[in-house]
């Protein structure tokens, strides 16, 4: 009961500040639908995460769709949807909030982890292992029973509303030693892998995005897959479906399909020279 009327005692303070011009729930709505197309049951899974108000983690190659997966979502529950790019001078101020000082008057700014939480919204934490291991340690209350936001600086303790949902991404492939979710943080999410879509619907997506043919979709697609089997041959990344469109679109735009695929897709994988023309013939035999 307590926890009931602290969630709602939440919601009304959020809905205080959004009237004072403070936080604009319309400012984190995503308008229009993204593009998205399902690959299994990740929209079942998801909402059913939801409902029971589970933390959730993605895990997936840079460039697989776990944004635009989020994006979806947040539109589909018509939730809004706060997004932190995670880096390594992140720090729990960083999304909790600070004392500023304006006018010479000081001033507490909420953070990002804080507006979502009041808002009800979706906080989504993108590459998480890249903030600091401390900075991480303050999202722990919000992924158990608990769902609490302490902010330490105001002497206060948030308690999430039902609404509210914390996401985290990160790429498996970059871990490291150095750069990896501590067992503390990963055992309080549950876990949804993404990979790159099958090749028929990885052609629908990028034809769609890049606004090209199907067919010469279906040909980016085919060097996408060429180009990923060079990963266990020195490459550290394969090609990701979002570089597969950026091809497209500068092909649509009127540059040579070879030249494109070079600048959207060779030069950005990889600076080593030998790589780069291993990749390089794959796209004059493809293309």
């Amino acid at each position: 009961m307590a926890h009931t009327k602290l969630g709602l005692n939440a919601r009304r303070n959020g809905m205080k500040e959004m009237l004072a011009g403070r936080v604009r729930i319309e400012e984190y709505m995503v308008q229009q639908e993204p593009y998205y197309s399902p690959v299994g049951n990740e929209v079942a899974v998801f909402e059913t995460a939801y409902k029971n108000r589970l933390p959730v983690m993605l895990k997936g190659p840079t460039g697989c769709g776990k944004t635009r997966f989020i994006q979806y979502m947040a539109y589909r529950l018509k939730r809004p949807l706060i997004t932190v790019a995670c880096h390594d001078d992140l720090t729990s101020s960083d999304l909790v909030g600070r004392y500023l000082v304006k006018g010479g008057e000081t001033e507490w700014v909420d953070g990002p982890l804080t507006r979502a939480v009041k808002v009800g919204g979706i906080c989504y934490l993108d590459e998480i292992v890249e903030a600091r291991k401390d900075t991480t340690v303050v999202i722990h209350p919000l992924t158990d029973d608990r769902r609490l936001l302490p902010i330490e600086k105001k002497g206060e303790i948030l308690k999430a509303p039902d609404e509210f949902m914390l996401c985290i991404s990160y790429n498996p492939g970059y871990q490291s030693v150095m750069k990896d979710l501590k067992h503390s943080t990963r055992q309080r999410f549950v876990g949804m892998n993404f990979s790159y879509p099958p090749k028929e619907m990885e052609a629908e997506i990028v034809s769609h995005e890049a606004q090209i043919p199907k067919e010469q979709a279906v040909e980016l697609v085919k060097l996408g897959e060429k180009i990923r089997n060079l990963k266990d041959k020195g490459l550290e990344e394969g090609a990701s479906t979002r570089l597969l469109i950026y091809a497209g679109k500068l092909i649509k735009s009127g540059i040579e399909p070879i030249e494109a695929c070079e600048i959207a897709i060779g030069n950005p994988l990889t600076d080593d020279a030998e790589m780069q023309k291993a990749i390089k013939e794959l796209i004059t035999t493809v293309m």
